[in-house]
């Protein structure tokens, strides 16, 4: 590919996975603040296979550039730019952009990806990374020796989730098809088949109920998962994974799980409820958001540079094969993240 081209991938509107188009224009320029990452490696995740569909909550008019996060070399520098980072290989959170050959990003929102894991690698665990994180200890601030509930634990957020916090000592219940069960089990996840009844295999294992539950497959499971819950326990819900088909609002689904949230949270019973967003306070408080996340991805990375935490790669695509990359994420029978490379 030649140096001056950037190559990216375009979703026009609702269409199939084929109907994603690849185009090409001129590397970018980066402004004053800004830098351009030559990407190594972005996901596919759950948000896109929404996007496509035109159902996540707040994406943007059609045509765009879909991605949510990627990694990659900082190939370029705008006035202004500290000039270290030039050459650096770095991780950001985009939410939309990622799946294109050069990406310009404010030089504030890149965060260093340290030595040891491979670009693949590391990008299993940014938005996926940041999202575990904040679930685990900024919402839920679980403790060693708590147990908890993790929903679609083969998934992307939900294998790191488990990871995470079985590095903190906290016991974890992961719900996935039969099939994933051996690979949760390598985990040290205690498995239970989704399709059963979940709430009675739960009870069997801890009668008095988790002390957390995250939940991101939306109404009407966030129902069962508070009831699952032991006193002062927290339930996180931060999806609407069951609704990835539906048709009508795209917003409706989120609401609702908000509306339930403010209900619970009003009663005393000493329980809470959260519904999280990974991008909350980025506008009112800018600079207090990428400290967080810089700090939080930061610890991610590190665990995973030691040897902590196993990226969980569930296949790997070239650029140009978008469309393959995510009928592969859609079909429901992988572990982990699908990414594609440059």
């Amino acid at each position: 590919m030649p140096t001056n081209e950037r190559i990216e991938i375009v979703l026009p509107g609702v269409v199939a996975p084929d109907g994603l188009l690849i185009r090409t224009s001129p590397v970018p320029v980066p402004a004053a603040g800004q830098v351009v990452i030559r990407m190594e490696a972005t996901g596919v995740s759950f948000a896109e296979q929404q996007m496509r569909r035109g159902r996540y909550y707040d994406q943007p008019p059609f045509p765009f550039v879909p991605g949510y996060d990627l990694v990659g070399i900082v190939a370029a520098i705008g006035a202004g730019t500290d000039p270290t980072l030039l050459g650096q290989r770095v991780a950001a959170l985009t939410k939309v952009g990622g799946w294109a050959s050069h990406v310009i990003v404010e030089a504030a929102d890149v965060v260093p990806v340290p030595a040891g894991p491979s670009p693949a690698e590391a990008e299993t665990v940014v938005v996926n990374g940041i999202t575990a994180w904040q679930l685990l200890h900024r919402k839920a601030r679980v403790r060693a020796g708590q147990t908890i509930l993790v929903h679609g634990a083969n998934g992307g957020v939900g294998s790191t989730l488990a990871q995470l916090a079985r590095l903190a000592g906290v016991r974890v219940i992961g719900t996935a098809a039969a099939r994933h069960h051996d690979r949760l089990r390598d985990l040290g996840v205690t498995p239970i088949d989704y399709r059963g009844d979940v709430p009675a295999a739960v009870r069997e294992l801890v009668p008095g109920g988790v002390d957390a539950v995250f939940d991101h497959l939306g109404m009407p499971s966030v129902l069962d998962s508070w009831r699952l819950l032991a006193p002062g326990g927290t339930l996180v819900s931060y999806g609407s994974a069951a609704t990835r088909d539906d048709t009508g609002s795209r917003q409706l689904p989120v609401l609702k799980i908000l509306a339930r949230v403010w209900a619970w949270n009003a009663l005393p019973n000493g329980r809470r409820a959260y519904f999280y967003n990974i991008w909350a306070g980025r506008v009112p408080a800018r600079r207090r958001f990428r400290a967080r996340l810089r700090h939080d991805l930061t610890q991610v990375l590190t665990a995973m540079a030691e040897g902590h935490l196993t990226a969980q790669i569930a296949a790997q695509f070239p650029l140009d094969r978008a469309a393959d990359a995510l009928r592969a994420a859609e079909s429901g029978t992988v572990t982990g993240k699908v990414v594609l490379t440059a």
